[in-house]
């Protein structure tokens, strides 16, 4: 009886060993996690279609955009801002607060900025900083799509969490 039950657990620990070398360290939650996180990805995708961002810091810069084909830039500033922050292009939360930096110039692809700010190479909009005082608004076209798609759990944007 001891001898058969030495070999049964021996078996189990074999079994059970076997069964964890397959089963990945760190699962995807996958369907489950998309029906959790189905409202607030929404929610944060119909965010993502404005930016109206109003700025205080220094800085003098202009820019208008009409798809990334059609847009200019030049100038910086260094600002933070309240307000509706826009396409995030990752998934995280989109505060409606921040810093915003940009420097440089940018005629359609032709880009010498550096900014920490996302833009949607679809969207309308158009910036201003004078002074201590700026503005930042926007309509993100590729957004728009991906929250419709979103509603099918096509996330375009690969900004859903």
């Amino acid at each position: 009886m001891k001898r058969s039950f030495v070999i049964a657990v021996l078996i189990l620990t074999g079994i059970i060993t076997a069964t964890q070398l397959g089963i990945p360290r760190h699962a995807d939650a996958g369907a489950v996690k998309s029906i959790v996180l189905y409202i607030p990805n929404r929610v944060f995708d119909m965010l993502d279609i404005v930016r109206l961002r109003l700025r205080v810091g220094p800085g003098l810069s202009a820019g208008v955009s009409a798809t990334e084909l059609a847009d200019v830039f030049l100038g910086a500033h260094t600002s933070i801002y309240a307000g509706l922050r826009g396409s995030r292009g990752k998934p995280e939360i989109p505060w409606p607060f921040g810093i915003e930096n940009r420097a440089g110039a940018e005629v359609s692809i032709a880009d010498a900025t550096t900014k920490s700010v996302y833009n949607d190479p679809l969207g309308f909009g158009a910036e201003a900083q004078l002074g201590i005082i700026g503005i930042n608004v926007a309509i993100e076209v590729y957004d728009i799509l991906d929250l419709i798609t979103g509603f099918v759990f096509i996330d375009l944007a690969k900004d859903d969490y």
